[in-house]
């Protein structure tokens, strides 16, 4: 797809008002790095990721998502992107410039259709990193991100049209009709996926680990820990990946996965999978089942930060 100025996802950073605990649980019993922290705010880096950090916690009034942070190839890029932007009308929230976070690089925000703020960089220093070794249960790396949004074609449509995402697979239900899009920037077969929901909001985050059996153990520290399992262990047939999910001290869901497929991008037509069927939802059938008071989690609350730029 030559025609993408996005390359990959980096970072998801979150408002939280029980900062402390947050910190505790992201850089502890997830499994993440604490690279720095200043005055309410730090970074969390995966050791398997070249990217400086993969989740920023900022201390806040309001729960909220600050921003989704996307990677371009060269400040060229981010250039002919913001462009293309102001040419579409989309509301900048900066001009592309100087990024002063860790890592630096060149970039700027902006808002999404339903006023997500989302933020587009490059030549971000790339962070020392390593291999994870065998039976070593932390993130590799971020997966995926999923967002709730009340008008999930309009969504899907504004991505497509403006940052050049294709749809890979949609969920689709009897009752509800289409449910959830899987959106890609690259092979994976999903960097992004689109969720009906009642309200805009974050629906989940995930975390790559290095192989079925770390992510088991991971699973299973989280688990011993004493936060809360919404779903899993499974594995879904659109993304072929092993899934649990867990909330974190805030009502957010995070998930650790492993295996997620890669697609030929030029053969590949999306899938239309009925998520009714057992089998989509957890192909192995060791998931709890997926109902509605699981749905409802994934809600999560009304987002407060949709067009509020975040202050940092």
């Amino acid at each position: 797809m030559s025609n993408r100025l996005l390359t990959h996802l980096r970072h998801v950073d979150l408002a939280v008002p029980d900062y402390d605990k947050q910190l505790d649980f992201y850089a502890g019993v997830w499994g993440l790095t604490k690279v720095t922290e200043d005055s309410g705010i730090s970074f969390l880096a995966a050791e398997g990721s070249p990217e400086q950090y993969v989740v920023r916690l900022r201390r806040a009034e309001e729960k909220r998502l600050d921003l989704i942070s996307y990677g371009a190839a060269s400040p060229r890029d981010v250039d002919a992107l913001a462009e293309r932007l102001m040419a579409g009308s989309v509301q900048l929230i900066s001009q592309p410039g100087k990024v002063d976070t860790p890592g630096g690089g060149y970039g700027f925000r902006f808002f999404d259709v339903d006023g997500r703020t989302i933020e587009v960089s490059a030549d971000v220093e790339v962070r020392q990193h390593r291999r994870i070794e065998e039976k070593e249960s932390i993130p590799v790396k971020l997966s995926h991100v999923v967002l709730n949004s009340p008008d999930l074609n309009k969504t899907r449509e504004w991505y497509e049209t403006h940052l050049d995402f294709s749809l890979t697979d949609t969920l689709w239900h009897p009752r509800m009709g289409e449910a959830m899009h899987f959106m890609r920037i690259s092979n994976q077969h999903h960097s992004m996926a689109i969720a009906q929901g009642p309200h805009t909001a974050l629906h989940h985050v995930s975390f790559e680990m290095r192989g079925i059996d770390e992510y088991m153990r991971g699973s299973g520290r989280v688990i011993r820990a004493g936060f809360t399992k919404v779903w899993g262990p499974g594995r879904h047939t659109a993304g072929d990946n092993t899934f649990t999910y867990f909330l974190d001290p805030h009502g957010n869901t995070v998930e650790y996965t492993t295996e997620l497929e890669t697609v030929d991008e030029d053969t590949w037509h999306p899938h239309v999978y009925d998520f009714s069927e057992p089998d989509v939802a957890d192909q192995w059938g060791t998931a709890n089942p997926m109902n509605e008071l699981v749905a409802k989690e994934s809600f999560n609350d009304v987002d407060r930060g949709c067009f509020v730029a975040p202050p940092v």
